[in-house]
């Protein structure tokens, strides 16, 4: 199954179903369901931003469906969906568009990757 790595908190607020839009720097035109998987070394900075003292990190933490992507043409556009990506357009000017965020019972160590990879392990 595909999976994408997203750092913490970023992963985590993801599965609280807070942020509905990843953002990246390159477009995709995957669409389906693909896990989560939180990058071995979190966003201090934006952990203390957040509230976030320890969450999983190197591991596959849930799934979630992407269903479209949004290119942010500009800052204006970025800014007016802040709410939904939660995050500055330093990270990308595509959003990949989130739905039904599922996390796992227990995290599954994995290594991560650039772009969608594949995940072979049991899920």
């Amino acid at each position: 199954m595909k999976a994408l790595s997203i750092k913490q908190p970023f992963a985590e607020l993801i599965l609280e179903g807070k942020k509905k839009i990843e953002l990246r720097k390159w477009n995709t035109n995957f669409r389906g369901e693909f896990l989560i998987h939180a990058s071995k070394t979190p966003d201090e900075k934006v952990m203390k931003e957040f509230n976030f003292a320890d969450l999983p990190c190197g591991a596959i933490v849930g799934k979630v469906n992407l269903v479209g992507v949004k290119h942010y043409k500009n800052e204006l556009e970025h800014k007016a969906d802040n709410d939904k990506h939660l995050a500055s357009s330093f990270w990308g000017d595509f959003g990949f568009i989130l739905e039904s965020p599922k996390r796992l019972e227990k995290p599954i160590p994995a290594k991560g990757n650039l772009n969608f990879w594949e995940f072979n392990g049991r899920i």
